[in-house]
């Protein structure tokens, strides 16, 4: 038999496949891996949702108060002041703290530099004066000693006061805020011969009627200053009379301005430095 007649030898048979475990139907995978894409979308949603909320937060207690619409400003012990508007400056009048203006002159209305009473409060029509311009003594009456009265009115003939412009009130919790605008020739006056003088920072020099132990305010923050406003503030310590008196004393050009709040117990701070800060913007 030759060897193309030769039959071939067929190879064995392949043993059957093994045959696995039985699978998970497919339908149910690929149910399984929807649910899981879903749960990771869902996940990173909320994920996404608080970093935005915490971002919100964040940049809600960084504004101010005002800033954020239907935030009462009452509730952090602020008063609820009018809004703000410098009085207008005679065509060509330089600012007081302007290069061309070596003497700080304030050229706008002195009455209207004069912070206005917050919402609520009772205005002490006592010192409005003639005109809206005091008389010099009633604001000494805020001395409490004869002999620093009588120092005091002669610093103001000698040294050229012009006018004293004043505001007053009481607000419903018994504060009572006292501020006195006075206005002299230069900037130099108000300064080195007031200010400079009678308010150094360890005390005024004048005993304040009704205060008795008054030191510098080391409280008071230094971001709270205003360009161009030299500010002196005190404090009444303790022991304390009858009432708790806060006081502020600003330079700005040629006017001094002095703010005094009283109150029986305690002289809140916050709506002292608020009143402070807002008189201070209208002044630089």
């Amino acid at each position: 038999m030759t060897e193309q007649q030769q039959t071939p030898v067929a190879d064995p048979p392949a043993e059957p496949p093994e045959v696995p475990a039985e699978p998970a139907a497919p339908p149910a995978v690929r149910r399984d891996r929807r649910g899981l894409r879903a749960a990771l979308r869902w996940s990173a949603a909320v994920v996404v949702f608080a970093v935005a909320a915490a971002g919100t937060a964040y940049g809600i207690t960084r504004m101010e108060r005002t800033d954020v619409p239907g935030l009462a400003t009452e509730s952090d012990g602020r008063w609820d002041y009018p809004t703000l508007t410098k009085p207008p400056l005679p065509s060509g009048s330089p600012g007081p703290q302007a290069e061309s203006n070596p003497a700080g002159t304030h050229h706008a209305d002195l009455r209207a530099l004069l912070l206005p009473a917050p919402k609520g409060a009772k205005e002490n029509r006592a010192l409005r004066g003639a005109q809206g311009w005091l008389p010099a003594d009633v604001f000494l009456k805020e001395i409490a000693e004869k002999e620093d009265r009588d120092e005091f009115r002669q610093r103001l003939v000698d040294w050229g006061l012009r006018h004293i412009a004043a505001r007053g009130w009481t607000t419903e919790d018994g504060t009572r805020t006292r501020i006195y605008l006075l206005r002299f020739d230069t900037a130099a006056v108000a300064d080195d011969r007031f200010h400079g003088v009678l308010f150094p920072y360890s005390g005024p020099a004048h005993r304040v009627t009704g205060t008795e132990n008054v030191v510098g305010d080391e409280t008071f923050p230094e971001a709270a200053t205003v360009a161009g406003v030299q500010r002196t503030v005190y404090d009444e310590a303790e022991p304390r009379g009858a009432e708790h008196d806060r006081q502020a004393y600003l330079v700005s050009g040629d006017v001094l301005a002095v703010v005094l709040q009283s109150r029986k117990g305690t002289a809140h701070a916050v709506p002292f430095r608020q009143t402070v800060v807002l008189q201070s913007q209208l002044l630089g």
